[in-house]
């Protein structure tokens, strides 16, 4: 269990402020895991960057409006383009509507046929059938055909943008395992390459993050590494296994006694990798975070790479996720004596 601290003097000196809630004010005492969960349940969750409320934060998407079109989901990115565009059409048809007498047309123009006039004016088609020859207008046309073209261009720009951004077909195993069936505990997870394409120079980097309360009753997250059996994948062509050592320099050392790691408050392991792609020459980038709960130990993987009787690999990625338990190692001290 973690040390105990005051719970006012934590409440008064927490970073974000655990004095923004009434409620951590009336508690005498807190241990350190009771002030992370209180901490994690007031302002955030990390897994999620659409779960975490930022505060004292100014946001404007419109000054970040490029970056906007290209993150948003392509449900809202058509969604908004849509609406975006009715809208500017309905606009300059209102902005007509008064101007209608300037306009050569068959018959009277309506609030629709002026619409519709935006539409082939704003895309530069322009059939014919609707000519403006009045220099109020001309002068209008002339504005909507410039903001057109303005807009065609940037929204082809975004487009090819959000087709053309690297994504690294990366998966992780759903689940790290700890095994020791060798008689050294490690700490595996396995990744694979999803494309055709060979991705080359990976660089993997892998961490036990955790929260921590200080002395002072500050609270951060802390990361400390976890070093890999081979950090540097020169080519990954299909699936590879990601191992650190388990020793007793280990932060990991800990969690072959202790599986439900006590002592340490909301533990992770979080993987990061860095590639790229030999078809593209796209540097990719890949993470995923690892729970307490969805790391199993004494299991390995299953296999997932094999060879026929003519020599030709199978990779079966159905079995990517699967781990099956083993016993767990027995030292020649606890051996029982014959």
């Amino acid at each position: 269990m973690g040390r105990r601290i005051k719970g006012r003097h934590a409440a008064a000196k927490a970073g974000h402020s655990l004095t923004a809630f009434p409620s951590d004010r009336a508690t005498p005492d807190l241990t350190t895991r009771e002030a992370v969960q209180r901490f994690r349940s007031h302002f955030m969750d990390d897994k999620d960057h659409g779960d975490v409320i930022s505060l004292g934060l100014k946001r404007n998407d419109w000054s970040d409006f490029y970056y906007q079109a290209l993150t948003m989901p392509w449900s809202g990115f058509v969604f908004v383009s849509v609406i975006g565009y009715i809208f500017l059409n309905f606009v300059f048809a209102l902005a007509y509507f008064p101007l209608r007498g300037e306009f050569n047309s068959p018959h009277p123009l309506e609030l629709v046929d002026l619409f519709f006039f935006s539409v082939q004016t704003l895309s530069t088609v322009g059939y014919g059938l609707i000519a403006p020859i009045g220099r109020f207008a001309n002068t209008l046309v002339s504005l909507e055909v410039l903001l057109g073209m303005m807009i065609n261009a940037l929204s082809t720009g975004v487009v090819f943008a959000r087709f053309a951004r690297p994504r690294a077909r990366i998966i992780f195993s759903n689940n790290a395992v700890i095994s020791a069936e060798n008689g050294i505990p490690a700490l595996c997870i396995r990744i694979a390459n999803c494309r055709r394409s060979v991705l080359l120079s990976l660089d993997v980097e892998v961490a036990l993050s955790s929260l921590k309360l200080d002395a002072e009753g500050h609270i951060g997250r802390h990361f400390e590494p976890l070093p890999l059996v081979q950090p540097h994948v020169p080519v990954l062509r299909f699936a590879f296994v990601l191992a650190h050592v388990i020793g007793s320099a280990s932060p990991l050392s800990r969690f072959a006694e202790n599986p439900d790691f006590e002592d340490i408050d909301d533990p992770e392991v979080v993987v990061t990798v860095t590639g790229t792609d030999e078809a593209t020459g796209q540097t990719l980038f890949a993470r995923k975070a690892y729970s307490l709960e969805s790391i199993l130990h004494n299991h390995r993987f299953t296999d997932m790479i094999g060879k026929d009787n003519s020599g030709i690999i199978s990779v079966d990625y159905a079995r990517f996720h699967g781990t099956e338990a083993h016993p767990p190692f027995v030292g020649e001290a606890d051996r029982p004596s014959e």
